[in-house]
Parts: structure tokens; sequence; C-alpha cells
């Protein structure tokens, strides 16, 4: 396969995957919000969806105040935000029209039809909470008809594997991000472990990620910060789980070392990742920092993003 068409594909899976979560992240953030100030206290949601997002700083060039009009502005309509859901639909479009034939056709129709509706329906964005509710409804089962396309349509092949590296590559960063924000930046020092604000910010995260109703199915208990992060990070059951993705990314890669009859680097590093993670238990990262171990993470996730660039897709 030439490398620009593994470009393409990798990058239209990572394209969808993050408009997908920036909807669930804006959906939580709307729920939280609706809440009084006694349940969730004096933090700023719409700064913590920012953060999340990884566009905080790009966000405050532009914009003083981060409320919800701005941020969802920001974060779903804005064509100065390269990340916004509008823009990631835009570059999946185009990226999905570069390798056309390597598509199914359920997939090329998700995306244009997608592409179509968000040139006519959206163009003016959302004005009511109830258009928005819409659009993110819109986001979300677009991304499900896309990712259900590729699993139930492709081939098994070096087409099907670059595809799943994108769009894992992409679903680890988003977890960790949101597991790191919310964790360090939302939780008070003042605040009691298991008090209304706890309650409310996991339920959060776990609404961003879809995982709500599977904390419950495993743990059968109220949420609790160190079990939330143990689905997050080291369940391997749970498909948006950092130990889910990187068990996948491993399978990919080897998979495509075999197509191409070599091992490389991006092997060996995503390996490492995946063993750390293995050998890993939540006592010892609680004891040594989670925001240390979230951080050192999303640089080796990004590491392999460089890696595999470097070795198949340039």
């Amino acid at each position: 396969m030439l490398s620009r068409t593994a470009e393409n594909l990798y990058w239209l899976a990572r394209y969808v995957e993050r408009a997908e979560y920036l909807a669930r992240t804006i959906e939580a953030t709307l729920r939280v919000t609706a809440l009084p100030n006694t349940y969730i206290g004096q933090t700023n949601e719409w700064d913590s969806a920012l953060l999340t997002a990884g566009v905080s700083a790009a966000f405050y060039e532009i914009y003083e105040e981060a409320n919800e009009t701005n941020v969802v502005e920001y974060l779903s309509f804005s064509t100065a935000n390269p990340s916004s859901i509008r823009n990631c639909i835009e570059a999946a479009r185009l990226n999905s029209r570069s390798v056309r034939t390597a598509l199914t056709g359920e997939m090329w129709d998700t995306i244009n039809s997608a592409w179509l509706e968000l040139q006519s329906a959206w163009s003016g964005g959302a004005k009511t909470r109830e258009q928005l509710a819409n659009f993110l409804r819109f986001v979300q089962e677009t991304s499900l008809r896309f990712d259900g396309s590729a699993y139930r349509t492709m081939l098994r092949n070096d087409a099907y594997w670059f595809s799943r590296l994108g769009l894992h590559l992409e679903r680890a960063d988003n977890t960790a991000r949101i597991l790191d924000v919310k964790y360090h930046l939302l939780l008070p020092e003042d605040e009691h472990v298991g008090g209304p604000l706890d309650y409310y910010q996991w339920t959060s995260i776990l609404r961003s990620v879809s995982a709500l109703t599977a904390y419950h199915w495993v743990y059968r208990e109220t949420l609790k910060p160190w079990l939330i992060a143990d689905l997050l990070i080291l369940n391997d059951t749970l498909p948006r789980s950092l130990a889910s993705c990187y068990g996948n990314l491993v399978r990919n890669l080897d998979q495509i070392g075999v197509s191409y009859g070599r091992q490389g680097a991006a092997q060996r590093h995503a390996r490492g990742v995946r063993n750390r993670l293995e050998h890993s238990n939540m006592q010892d990262i609680f004891q040594h920092g989670l925001h240390e171990f979230i951080q050192e993470f999303i640089a080796d996730n990004s590491r392999l993003g460089d890696i595999i660039a470097k070795q198949y897709l340039i």
C-alpha cells in the first residue's frame, strides 16, 4: 500500500473518533452544568472541556471567557479551531475522497452523507439546546455508523489495520486526557472523596467515554475514583480503556508487520507501553501519582504516533 493511502486511512479514522469524543465531551458538560452550584461547586466545567480537548490556549487567543456559548461554538462549529467537530468531519471527508477506492460503499456513504448534512442542516450552527442535542446525536451516530461499517464490511488487510491504528491511537489519547484533567483540575483539595462534587465529576468522566453502565456492570457499587481509574486505565474489557486500546494497537501493528514481512520501532514501542499497562496496578499508580502516570502515557502515545508516521506514513 502507498504510504499516502495508509496516511489518509489512518487520519480518516482519527478525525471521526475525535469528532465523536468532542460530541460526548460537550454532552457530558451540558449535563453537569445543568446541576445547581451546590452540587458541582465553583469549578468551570467549560474550561475543563477545553482542557480535555487540548485547545485551551488556542481558545483564549480568540475568546475572553469560557462559557457555554463560546465553548460550544469553538468545539463544534468554529472554522478557526482545527479540531472542531465541523473541521473534523470536513477533514474526514477530504481523506475519504483521497482513498475512495480503499473504502467500502457503506463507509463512503456514511462520511459523505454526514458532510452533506453538515453543509445543509448545520451550516448556521445550533441556535437552541434542542438543536445542539440533535447535532451531538448526529455526530455520535455518524461515528458509530462509520465504525460499524468498517468492522462489518472491510477486508482484514492493511487498509483495515491502518484505519484501526488511527482509531485506537486517538481513542487512547482522548481517554488519557479526560482522566488526567478531571482528576487533577476539578477536585478541590478541601472536597471529601465521595462528596457531591466527586459523584457528578466522575459521572461526567464515565459519560464522556460511554462507560457509566459498564462501570456498574463491572464493580457493582457506587462511584469511587480508584475504581473509575482502574476501569479506564487497566480494564481491557472496556473498549475505550488504555489497556484495550494498546492491546488493539499491538495486534494491528503485528498484523501489518506480518503482512509487510518485517517489524520495526512502532511494534516495539507499542509492546513496551502495553507491557507497562499489563504489569501496573492502581495502588502503585496512585502512590506514584496518577498525574505523572497519565502524563507519561500521553507522551508515549504521542511518540507512537510519530514513530508510526516515520515507519509507514512518510
